[in-house]
């Protein structure tokens, strides 16, 4: 069997696509035609050899956050064989911190607003910054993120014209801490794949 004809091969080039909607179809085919060279001049004999040199490449969203990245600032080049990112951003463990901050830090807003809004405008900077996720994370955690503040100010809004009982404050609460949890549950199972 030709290496190119491996169901890894078929698969890895699928999630590529899938990961790649956003790049023009143009730069979209290049890409994809590119590691398909790569993994065929590979010549790999086996199964080994196959997911050693899909490995090589890197996890699909990895190739796709660079050819995404690529497209944005480079124009269009031609695509360069993607490596695994690194550098501060990279890690399994600073990927759960990226989580944590804005997801904390829309909670925190509670008892301590400045530190609060402090923690939740790193975390998302460091999660917009991040070559983890795609855009559609990213929104989903920002928009989990500042739900619980969103909500905090609607809910005092309300409580200081009278519009508020005991029934809608215990809402609001539950809606304060179980959106920006559900947000990060997303983005942590996001990194599984």
């Amino acid at each position: 069997m030709n290496a190119i004809d491996h169901p890894l091969v078929a698969a890895y080039l699928d999630a590529v696509a899938r990961e790649t909607t956003e790049l023009p179809a143009e730069r979209r085919a290049e890409l994809l035609a590119d590691l398909r060279e790569h993994i065929e001049v590979s010549g790999a004999p086996d199964d080994a050899g196959i997911r050693a040199v899909l490995t090589e490449l890197g996890e699909p969203r990895t190739v796709a956050a660079s050819a995404l990245a690529e497209e944005g600032t480079a124009g269009g080049s031609a695509p360069k064989a993607p490596d695994a990112p690194t550098g501060p951003l990279a890690g399994r463990q600073t990927a759960r911190l990226i989580v944590a901050l804005p997801t904390l830090g829309g909670l925190l807003v509670l008892g301590s607003p400045f530190a609060g809004t402090l923690m939740l405008a790193i975390g998302l900077a460091l999660l917009w910054k991040s070559p983890l996720w795609g855009n559609r994370h990213k929104w989903i955690g920002t928009a989990t993120s500042v739900a619980g503040p969103g909500l905090l100010l609607l809910g005092g809004l309300a409580l200081s014209a009278g519009r508020l009982g005991p029934v809608e404050v215990l809402l609001i609460s539950v809606f304060m801490i179980g959106v920006p949890l559900l947000g990060a549950r997303v983005l942590l199972r996001a990194l599984r794949g």
